[in-house]
């Protein structure tokens, strides 16, 4: 296949990009800048300049392609509902084309809003209608699907590697900027994780697999807890751990609050059998002991 891939420079899209590649497919990835663009001509991949808001660029795209993994995201966490609200549009323009040609989108989304407090989503669950998260990809994409479109999401959890780890990686800087490593209360909130490279792999036999509506849950480790992070990133960062009230988590994690008291364990039982995926990527405890230090 002819594979279009937003994000295809960044942390999940480089990896996907190669496992796609050895597998014979064609890529076309969107790159912002020309240093995006010679990332991906060194791994073989053609190019489509653009971004996400620039939504002709993205009708381009997927007007000369099989299939669609939307991987982009705007990582502003200070302007989050507008990352959001751009996410929203770039999968609606995306599948404007597709609706003509029968190509296939994949959409990433998150596992935020799934299951009840205290157990584990799996691929069965849906999103709460009245969950407040302004992240709206899965349910752009299981709208298309119901109208027509071969749409179907990835959902994904804390992807690591020593160098980041999803939504740890922010914390992180608040961390060093703190100057300790904290939790809210005994820390028994948990994250979900998968090593990247598992990931990728997996984006690739999800396109592969015709499956329109179909949800996916790119999880290796059902839960982490947070007390465990926070424990293994001191010892790694040489700095103190906090404990914090409930009241004393705004003023701490700012802007990133809303996600460090997240609660996200999820299971992948049916995507491993359905398409016979097995992560063997490290742990991400084990990451983040090995974590890979930048000046800071």
């Amino acid at each position: 296949m002819r594979i279009f891939l937003t994000g295809a420079t960044g942390f999940i899209g480089l990896p996907t990009v190669g496992e796609l590649l050895a597998a014979g497919h064609q890529v076309l990835g969107l790159a912002r800048s020309e240093a995006g663009a010679a990332l991906l001509r060194a791994r073989g991949a053609a190019i489509q300049r653009g971004e996400l808001g620039d939504l002709d660029s993205l009708r381009t795209g997927a007007a000369q392609a099989d299939a669609v993994i939307h991987l982009g995201f705007i990582h502003d966490w200070a302007n989050f509902a507008e990352s959001c609200a751009v996410d929203r549009r770039a999968i609606e323009a995306m599948a404007e084309v597709l609706r003509d040609t029968g190509g296939r989108l994949l959409v990433t989304g998150g596992l935020v809003g799934m299951a009840p407090p205290g157990q584990a989503a799996t691929e069965s669950d849906r999103i709460d209608p009245d969950h407040p998260f302004p992240r709206v990809s899965e349910q752009t994409a299981l709208a298309l699907a119901a109208d027509g479109i071969k749409a179907s999401v990835m959902r994904l959890p804390q992807v690591h590697d020593r160098r980041k780890q999803g939504l740890i990686t922010p914390l992180i800087e608040v961390f060093r900027a703190r100057g300790a490593c904290a939790m809210v209360g005994e820390g028994r909130n948990v994250f979900s994780a998968a090593a990247v490279a598992d990931v990728a792999r997996l984006y690739r036999l999800a396109i592969e697999h015709d499956a329109p509506g179909a949800v996916w849950h790119a999880v290796a480790e059902t839960g982490v807890k947070m007390a465990d992070i926070v424990r293994t990133l001191a010892a790694r960062l040489d700095l103190p751990v906090k404990s914090l009230t409930p009241a004393e988590t705004d003023g701490f994690f700012g802007h990133m609050a809303r996600f460090a008291t997240f609660d996200l364990p999820a299971t992948s039982r049916i995507t491993r059998e359905r398409l016979s995926w097995t992560p063997v990527g490290a742990g991400l405890l084990e990451d983040l002991a090995e974590l890979m230090l930048e000046a800071g």
